[in-house]
């Protein structure tokens, strides 16, 4: 199988590749994240999975690149991660009670070629009612403050979600079997890898 490098530091992405037992190495990127033009979250989280993954694949001769990025929308505002407890609040606040929408773009490229496939999914996710305590005592345990939209659905926030439309892992940061799909454009199909030739003995 071809080299897999993943250009994020993302523990949960790293998981969800071990998950499916993907051998891959890690190059986090740190390309600027800015956009300066308004646009529509799919275009958004396509962009900036882009940029990622053209950042890291210029370091390499050879592999395969996957970059990805995950946004919460709500009534059409993008949801980054809280800047302190007051945000996280403020933006629990707000979710509570309601459905929102997450976004993951992926970006795939083989670094031999620059040949690029660049997808996304939506997700939809509804959070439970939940009163000031809740709320306050969600934020002590530190979980929302490196999440976008301030929860974790793989995590403790499990508790405050109700139920979602869509895919589980879109929200937890990658959407694995759209990922799957698309390494098929590159060669790799992962599913072989659980099959094992028979003997001949």
């Amino acid at each position: 199988m071809k080299k897999i490098i993943l250009a994020s530091s993302s523990p949960r992405r790293k998981e969800l590749l071990q998950l499916i037992q993907l051998p891959f190495i890690v190059h986090p990127s740190e390309v600027d994240e800015h956009i300066e033009e308004p646009l529509a979250p799919d275009k958004m989280v396509e962009e900036l999975a882009l940029r990622k993954a053209m950042d890291i694949a210029k370091n390499y001769h050879e592999g395969i690149v996957i970059g990805a990025d995950t946004i919460v929308v709500l009534d059409n505002e993008i949801l980054g991660k809280p800047k302190n407890q007051a945000d996280a609040y403020g933006m629990l606040s707000r979710l509570q009670g309601r459905a929102h929408e997450v976004y993951s773009g992926i970006a795939i490229i083989d670094a031999a070629t620059l040949y690029k496939k660049v997808t996304h999914q939506k997700t939809k996710v509804f959070m439970k009612p939940l009163t000031e305590d809740e709320i306050n005592y969600y934020i002590e345990t530190k979980e929302p403050m490196d999440k976008a939209g301030s929860y974790g659905i793989q995590g403790i926030g499990a508790m405050i979600i109700e139920g979602i439309e869509g895919d589980y892992f879109n929200v937890v940061g990658l959407p694995v079997s759209l990922l799957a799909q698309e390494l098929h454009h590159f060669g790799i199909h992962i599913m072989k890898q659980y099959v094992h030739p028979k003997s001949d003995a």
